[in-house]
């Protein structure tokens, strides 16, 4: 077995670390803590123009072509330095994805190439409710036929760059005489059309660069052309590329608990107490001994269900335990660093407490770690059966 990147991924890799040592850092903490919405788009379009919107998308949609491993290792390096950016970076190829795979020629050239050359600084996925968070299959929006138009009514909440996508991927029960989660079907929208409001954003603990925001429909009429794959088959679609999403935020939650343990590392080495580094006690020495091994086993378990994917083999029970370990890990680490910087660690000054903030919501999106734990031991169950 050979765990090694190949020279393709290590230059989607390499590309990505350059352009967020470079790009990302230097304005991290201004843009968390002041805002800074020019800075992080033109950061966005500069990402689009490396090819990093549509790593695992097709050429001929302008795409990267170059696969999952590299979109984990890519999403990596990009959350080491900002991750509101990389949660950007993640949905977008997301939304490529699932419109590459499920959408028509038409819509697929329509949509695709502006997202993954940035003339769309992002794309909206479009799935979660107030009443349909961890159960989506409770949705509430409707879609409703109206001669050539479907008519939109609902809302939609906590929906990553809504303020400046170009288009979303929305879902909507189309039949609601359906078994639950059989009447639900995908739609392309764009942003500013009539009855597609953008609400304000939300107040968040971290991630602050990134816009989150709630859609709300009201009487919103879309072409019938705007109905993406199946009439009806679109919670299968969901579900489906919710797993791929989790490959991207396990990467994210990687990235940030590294950032944290790197910067944590080198001040202990520095640092001295009772005349001498701290990093010779050994309380210090566990945790840096924890946090790194517990994260090159998150890394492998991503590129393991990254691989799968890749493959086309079965992968939604390996991207559900590489997400809830990954995100845990990282959770760990950085609380680890912040205690290793002792005071310091808590104020704005250093970085280690916007890494806590930051990390903490990657075991909630794309589906909590209970959900995950629930994904697993389901499939494990029924593998056995």
């Amino acid at each position: 077995m050979n765990l090694d990147l190949t020279e393709e991924q290590r230059l989607i890799q390499n590309t990505a670390r350059n352009f967020a040592k470079a790009e990302l850092e230097p304005v991290a903490a201004k843009l968390d803590q002041e805002g800074d919405r020019p800075t992080y788009l033109k950061n966005l379009k500069g990402l689009a123009e490396l090819g990093l919107m549509g790593i695992n998308v097709k050429s001929e949609y302008g795409g990267s072509e170059a696969g999952v491993v590299s979109f984990s290792v890519a999403v990596t390096e990009v959350a080491r330095a900002c991750a509101s950016t990389a949660v950007t970076m993640s949905v977008n190829n997301m939304v490529c994805e699932v419109i590459q795979s499920v959408g028509s020629e038409e819509q697929k050239q329509a949509y695709i190439p502006k997202i993954c050359s940035g003339e769309y600084y992002a794309g909206g996925f479009g799935l979660t409710e107030t009443m349909a968070g961890s159960d989506p299959s409770a949705m509430r929006t409707q879609a409703v036929m109206d001669g050539n138009s479907w008519i939109l009514n609902g809302s939609k909440i906590f929906i990553s760059s809504a303020e400046y996508a170009g288009v979303f991927v929305v879902w909507a029960v189309t039949d609601k005489a359906a078994p639950k989660g059989k009447g639900i079907s995908c739609f392309l929208v764009e942003n500013g059309i009539k009855g597609l409001t953008v609400g304000r954003a939300e107040h968040k603990m971290g991630q602050h660069a990134s816009a989150t925001n709630e859609l709300h429909f009201e009487d919103c009429r879309i072409s019938k052309d705007a109905l993406m794959g199946k009439l009806n088959d679109g919670f299968r679609v969901a579900v489906g590329e919710l797993a791929g999403g989790r490959i991207g935020v396990g990467s994210l939650g990687l990235g940030i608990g590294l950032a944290a343990i790197d910067y944590a590392t080198r001040y202990a080495m520095n640092r001295n107490q009772f005349e001498q580094a701290i990093t010779n006690f050994q309380a210090i020495q566990w945790m840096i001994a924890e946090s790194y091994t517990e994260l090159e086993a998150a890394r492998l378990l991503l590129m393991s269900a990254a691989f799968k994917k890749e493959q086309g083999k079965q992968f939604a029970r390996a991207a559900s335990m590489a997400k809830y370990y990954a995100t845990e890990a990282a959770e760990r680490a950085c609380y680890r660093a912040l205690q290793m910087l002792g005071g310091y660690g808590y104020t704005a000054e250093f970085p280690i407490e916007r890494y806590a903030r930051d990390v903490r919501i990657t075991s909630i999106y794309e589906g909590t770690n209970q959900i995950q734990r629930v994904i697993i031991a389901r499939d494990i169950l029924n593998s056995l059966k």
